[in-house]
Order: structure tokens, then sequence, then C-alpha cells
């Protein structure tokens, strides 16, 4: 397969494009994170999310330390094909790095952002580097 499909994207003046990672079977959105082309092409490939660290100027491959990879099952870009979507199977049922299932556990309550979702694994166990 020829690279010409990520010349589809619009990828932003950094070379990125923000990526959805969404629970294949419940559809709760999980994480968002950047890619590059890249690892989109390496997503594509190896059948895992592969994302663009921003903080640390390099390939991120989720679930590299952590255990917890993402199966991609499909990929989509949005109407202006500035934003991919893609449905996950989460693997270990933890998406975050604090140890919860996804990235959006604090939600606004009366001026305060309170988090309303467990910790299901301790953070120190699942990064022992």
């Amino acid at each position: 397969m020829s690279d010409g499909w990520l010349d589809d994207i619009k990828w932003d003046n950094k070379g990125l494009v923000p990526a959805i990672a969404q629970d294949a079977e419940s559809g709760q959105v999980l994480m968002v994170a950047w890619m590059n082309r890249e690892s989109l092409r390496l997503t594509v490939e190896e059948g895992h999310a592969v994302y663009w660290s921003r903080s640390r100027q390099k390939l991120w491959r989720k679930g590299e330390e952590s255990g917890f990879q993402q199966v991609v099952r499909e990929l989509r870009i949005d109407c202006d094909a500035d934003v991919i979507l893609m449905q996950v199977e989460q693997q270990g049922g933890i998406a975050c790095h604090t140890g919860r299932q996804h990235c959006f556990y604090r939600r606004f309550e009366e001026g305060i952002w309170s988090k309303v979702e467990p910790v299901l694994k301790d953070p120190e166990q699942i990064y022992t580097k």
C-alpha cells in the first residue's frame, strides 16, 4: 500500500492531527492524543495505536510501558479530514496513565472538577520504570 492516503489528512502546522481513541464495544471515549504521519502509518501497519508524544518529541506506542495496548478495529477521519477517530479494543481495560478506564474521569460539578471514575490499578504498579 502506498502512503498517498496520508496526503488526505489535513495536518496542522507542526505536522500533527488529533486522534480520538474510542472503545469499539461501548463507544466510550478513552483518550485523545496526537499523531504525525509516521505514527498513523505505523498504526495502520502494526494494528496497534502509535501516537506522537508532544512532550517527549518521539513516537509513543500505547502500552509500551504499561502493557495496555490499543488494538485498532477501525479508523475514520472527520468531514474536514483534520481529526482521526479510532475504534479500539483497549487491552487490560485501562487507557489512562492514572490507572483509570479512560482519561475523562473529571466532571464539572458546582464550580469544581470532581473525580468521578475509580482508579482500577495504582499507576505505581503499572509504571515501574
